[in-house]
């Protein structure tokens, strides 16, 4: 998700993260009333800021979670994840893509532009 777009989905993040508390992630970050703010990567010569929508701990391997909704702008959306999901693979850790209903086809999409190949997390 765009950092513009946070703020009309708290909701949806907000059940991201009861979600993977649910499934036995610790060390929940997010943009969330309660919960530690997602370390920031910022863009050399540019104004550009990367931050994680979700990033958690399980089994001692760190894992960046994406939440993919219909954007304005899919280019850097398309950016954001192609930096993190580089991140995750330099450092051994995962990167996963949340989505929702009326998301998917936004979200294959994106994907298959960007020639990853990943196993969505539907709610």
């Amino acid at each position: 998700m765009v950092q513009t777009e946070r703020d009309e989905n708290k909701e949806i993040l907000k059940e991201s993260v009861a979600y993977l508390e649910n499934r036995g992630f610790e060390h929940i970050q997010a943009d969330v009333e309660g919960y530690e703010t997602p370390k920031s990567y910022h863009k050399k010569d540019s104004d550009v800021v990367i931050t994680p929508d979700i990033v958690a701990d399980r089994a001692g391997i760190k894992h960046y979670f994406e939440i993919s909704l219909k954007s304005e702008k899919p280019r850097l959306l398309k950016s954001k994840w192609q930096f993190l999901d580089t991140l995750t693979r330099m450092r051994n850790q995962r990167f996963k893509i949340i989505t929702r209903r009326g998301h998917y086809k936004f979200t294959d999409e994106m994907l298959k532009d960007l020639n990853l190949e990943k196993n969505l997390i539907k709610l």
